[in-house]
């Protein structure tokens, strides 16, 4: 059993005393989040982007962890994990933390941050605050712009009780016929095309306030008209509810086709097994019930809400013209050796001048990726001397500048060979969409290894200077994304060494190929030499330590749940 001594007292490096819980030591994480939004010293709107990504983050929770662990109970897993916690225990231990903070969460939005808002001039209006001329305008809207969009579902023996997509918003109908007394059971999708907050027209606001937005949320215009989804009905009780599927991907292990695999999987996915039911916290208990009962869910699956459910959708509000309650947006600056680059200084206008200089590292969200990332990519595309260009893709936006640049690289007649991971979590059908564009105009494009996630982030480019062939590498933590590459914190390397343009050739053959490479120059590559590697290292600066030298260690990582590498932190420590 591994151990050290400290002050000749023995640890057990075992011991569960010693480990966090991996889900809830991210519900700490995401609380952290949530402080920002409680904190008045931070601008308005940024606090309002706090508590929606709070929510968002919260729905990846469940839809990936929480489902997860729901799968063990099923399986009747009850193996411990390193922090001595089995997988029905952890459930428990998140309920029991989480059920506080959301009440808090949403408290807080109702009774704190919607009415700031609103004394800054954006009005988030409920539909019973409207006055007599603002309901006629809403009304109209409803008629014209909505109800066309709506198919309510009765829910009885001959109506089976209706699919529910995850994370859509419903609203749970209890209806009485006029004609016989019969109460019913219906459900009404508030549709996810038409936006969830509707603005007042500028003619019916006050005008005391400047700027100034009133609106009013989607589901409160339509609760307030079901009388036209229901004629001949009485309408007893509505209530919001929201519902989370898993959306964890089970790929058969001698899937013929990946793509296809996946493709499959993501539509299997839409069924997933459901494991939250958000529903507002009046909903009488018949509801309630009922709902449990369809869904097949327990009690401490439910989280009552006070107030709007969803509020990852008030994000839009943020891009609302207040800049004075907002942060200021950061411009990325032009790392120094790029700005001649945008001076289109004689001799030194390409990005490869300046990395035959020697290498650069560029540092995002402070550094532009458009000056550098963008850039390399782009001018490789347009460059005759060019060969080939090979990179291997996680993410990417939707309206990616840098595949297109890679279509147009292959348009002409430069080889291109992409991986494209098609299990990037979120991304799959984003991912696949890209991966026919590609293939359409003749782009090699792989999809990772079997029973692997290919998560680096490198491209290659070969070039032709003179008589010899040169290679140029992009190594980076971050996605080939501009969108995101100004929200996260990430480094890229950019190089021309021999050794490092060698190494990515042999990754490259490795993860297009049938290549069994083992060993890398400088490149640690996960899962041949990486964690073996990392081990090395620190067991290296404690043997320093130890020797009555200076040994030092600093990680930065997104996630550490490998006991062994764990116990030898602690063992340096």
């Amino acid at each position: 059993m591994p151990s050290t001594k400290k002050n000749a007292v023995e640890i057990n490096l075992s011991d569960p005393q010693y480990y966090f819980n991996r889900a809830l030591s991210w519900l700490e994480f995401n609380n952290r989040v949530l402080q920002r939004a409680f904190d008045p010293r931070t601008p308005l709107l940024e606090r309002l982007k706090a508590m929606t990504v709070f929510s968002s983050n919260l729905d990846e929770f469940f839809m990936i962890r929480v489902a997860g662990l729901k799968q063990q109970v099923e399986a009747e897993v009850h193996q411990y994990s390193a922090d001595g916690m089995t997988p029905q225990a952890q459930l428990d231990a998140i309920n029991q933390k989480l059920h506080p903070v959301v009440v808090e969460q949403h408290r807080y939005f109702e009774h704190e941050l919607r009415p700031q808002l609103g004394a800054q001039g954006i009005h988030l209006l409920n539909f019973n605050d409207l006055n007599a001329e603002q309901r006629s305008y809403i009304n109209q809207y409803f008629e014209t712009q909505i109800f066309p969009v709506l198919t309510p579902l009765a829910v009885d023996p001959s109506h089976p009780f209706p699919y529910i997509s995850s994370r859509s918003l419903n609203l749970a109908v209890l209806i009485k016929d006029i004609a016989n007394g019969e109460e019913h059971f219906a459900r009404v999708k508030v549709p996810n095309s038409l936006p969830r907050l509707i603005p007042l027209a500028e003619n019916l606001w006050s005008h005391n306030q400047s700027p100034a937005w009133y609106g009013v949320p989607l589901e409160q215009v339509i609760t307030h008209n079901l009388e036209s989804l229901f004629p001949g009905m009485t309408i007893l009780e509505y209530h919001p509810f929201r519902i989370t599927r898993s959306a964890d991907l089970e790929l058969a292990k001698e899937a013929d086709d990946l793509l296809i695999a996946i493709e499959q999987e993501l539509r299997r996915q839409r069924f997933g097994s459901i494991v939250r039911l958000e529903i507002e916290a009046s909903a009488p208990p018949e509801i309630r019930q009922m709902l449990m009962q369809e869904l097949a869910l327990q009690q401490n699956d439910i989280y009552e809400v006070e107030g709007l459910l969803c509020l990852s959708d008030l994000i839009a509000l943020r891009d609302l013209p207040f800049p004075h309650l907002k942060e200021p947006d950061w411009s990325p600056v032009v790392p120094p050796r790029l700005r001649k680059l945008e001076q289109h200084v004689t001799g030194e206008d390409d990005i490869f001048s300046v990395i035959r200089q020697g290498d650069l590292l560029v540092h995002y969200p402070y550094e532009s990726f458009t000056a550098s990332v963008q850039r390399f990519i782009t001018q490789a595309a347009d460059d005759p001397d060019v060969l080939a260009i090979k990179m291997a893709l996680y993410r990417t936006s939707g309206d990616s500048s840098i595949l297109n640049a890679l279509i147009a690289a292959a348009e002409n007649g430069k080889q291109v060979a992409v991986l494209v991971e098609l299990q990037a979590r979120f991304d799959e059908q984003n991912n696949i969409v890209w991966a026919r564009k590609l293939e359409k105009v003749g782009v090699h494009v792989v999809y990772g290894l079997a029973n692997l996630k290919t998560h680096t982030k490198t491209a290659m480019v070969v070039r032709r200077e003179g008589s010899r062939i040169c290679r140029y590498v992009h190594i980076g933590t971050g996605d080939y994304n501009p969108k995101t590459a100004r929200q996260f914190t990430d480094l890229g390397l950019f190089s021309c060494r021999k050794d490092l343009g060698a190494d990515l050739t042999d990754l490259f053959n490795y993860l297009t190929g049938y290549s069994r490479q083992r060993v890398y120059r400088k490149l640690l590559v996960a899962p041949v030499n990486m964690r073996d590697r990392m081990l090395a290292l620190i067991h290296r600066e404690t043997k320093l330590q130890r020797q009555g030298h200076q040994g030092r260690i600093m990680i930065q990582t997104n996630a550490l749940t490998d006991q062994e590498f764990i116990i030898a932190l602690y063992e340096a420590s």
